[in-house]
């Protein structure tokens, strides 16, 4: 009997274990593949949520200057100049947009062999499809985001050279610019560059956009000369009303600007978008009262010039600083911004028209120093431990790239210069830019 028990034990374990074993590998080979499978989703999983909101960041930014700067930038000049500004600003729209697709997105965000330029896998946008992806969203909206921020960057260099300046060497400028400037960087910065590696801290342009757009404005303005009566002829805005309409735009776009820069829906955008608003208002009120205090009465148009400045110098430190450091950044655009205006067209006789220089420039260059205060937990602020190493580092990137912005822009307008030409004749600035460049006019009375 009982050798009858093992035979067939023998004979069970002889036909059923293997299927066992079989279907146990099965199994495990199963639960492997869905965890690889699963992983794989994890590292490029699509996260609805960030995508929506980099999309509406996008529009946010590209608002800012179709139509905020335009009209900002727009309302500031004489009238029969009004429709050049317009046509500038949309132009280098359109011109920043074709160059970004076909070399300045590589240039300035593909993997480089050092840290100062990026490489070329990704002209004309090779290799980029619909499944590739930046991070949890779509690689496509990141270039799309980047892109507002090259149009916007040269738009603001417009405020430097309105109602005198050929539109050919305009549009050759831009060109130029974005190539020899703007691209390389953009890629120091943010692209994994030189000072990306020294842990420069510029979360959303104040190297980037506003240093490099405020010092070459300002060379520009002094290599193209001064409008005719510069500085005792004062040129007043033709439409306060046009001006705050845009700065309002502005205001709005910049949300996009800066929480947008933080690449997701999260707290940190959340804390960004809260300190760049109270940098504004801080700054508004605080030139708002110096103008007040000054000049005897409150300006429409000096309110909202002072919240420009509080944004230009909140923008590299809105992810960084806490409230009290806005209202700190925010007090201080308001004073140094103001009086930096006096000193560009009084002392130093430059006829920045617009104030880019003063506003955007100043503004910048002050946020991407000061961040390294303002971000120190004393302050309320996250990301600065060091404030001494933070400061020099800061300090070297801006020094750096001023002197790079400058170095270039001088090339480029001496190009200008010997190409196209820079100024319009005498005959065409004392008739006007809409209807001698443009064939067109503004304001039809009749």
């Amino acid at each position: 009997m009982i050798k009858k028990s093992l035979y067939l034990c023998a004979f069970l374990a002889a036909t059923c274990l293997p299927e066992m074993l079989i279907a146990q590998d099965s199994t495990q080979a199963e639960v492997a593949a869905v965890a690889l499978e699963t992983a794989a989703e994890a590292t490029t999983a699509l996260d609805s949520g960030n995508t929506a909101w980099m999309l509406t960041a996008t529009v946010l930014v590209l608002f800012m200057t179709l139509p905020g700067l335009a009209l900002f930038y727009g309302g500031l000049v004489r009238s029969r100049n009004v429709l050049s500004v317009l046509m500038h600003c949309f132009a280098i729209a359109c011109l920043a947009s074709v160059l970004w697709i076909a070399i300045l997105y590589t240039m300035a965000f593909a993997t480089g062999t050092s840290g100062w330029l990026g490489g070329f896998e990704h002209i004309g946008l090779k290799g980029i499809n619909i499944d590739s992806m930046a991070g949890d969203f779509p690689e496509t909206i990141f270039i799309m985001f980047q892109m507002t921020f090259a149009i916007i960057t040269p738009g603001l260099i417009v405020g430097a050279f309105v109602e005198r300046m050929k539109f050919s060497a305009i549009l050759l400028f831009t060109a130029l610019w974005l190539v020899l400037v703007y691209a390389p960087v953009t890629y120091w910065v943010w692209g994994g560059g030189w000072l990306f590696e020294n842990g420069v801290i510029d979360l959303a342009g104040g190297i980037v956009v506003h240093a490099t757009a405020g010092i070459s404005a300002l060379l520009l303005a002094k290599m193209l000369g001064p409008r005719d009566g510069f500085p005792n002829k004062l040129h007043v805005p033709h439409h306060p009303a046009m001006v705050m309409i845009g700065a309002s735009m502005l205001w709005v776009g910049w949300f996009g600007f800066n929480a947008g820069s933080q690449l997701a829906a999260n707290g940190n955008a959340g804390m960004t978008m809260l300190v760049t608003h109270i940098s504004a208002a801080v700054a508004s009120l605080t030139w708002m009262c110096l103008e007040w205090r000054i000049n005897g009465k409150p300006g429409l148009v000096g309110i909202v010039t002072g919240m420009v400045a509080g944004l230009a110098t909140i923008t590299p430190a809105s992810g960084n600083v806490g409230p009290l450091g806005a209202v700190c950044l925010g007090f201080l655009a308001g004073v140094v911004c103001y009086f930096a205006c006096g000193i560009v067209k009084n002392k130093l006789k430059i006829d920045d028209s617009l104030d880019v220089f003063a506003v955007h420039g100043v503004g910048g260059i002050m946020g991407t120093i000061l961040v390294a205060v303002f971000g120190t937990a004393v302050f309320g602020g996250t990301g600065v431990d060091d404030m001494v190493q933070q400061l020099s580092i800061q300090v070297k990137a801006v020094g750096a790239v001023v002197l790079w912005s400058i170095i270039a822009t001088f090339v480029i307008v001496m190009i200008c210069k010997f190409t196209t030409g820079l100024r319009v004749t005498e005959e065409v600035e004392n008739t006007g830019l809409d209807q001698s460049e443009h064939g067109e006019t503004a304001y039809q009375f009749e």
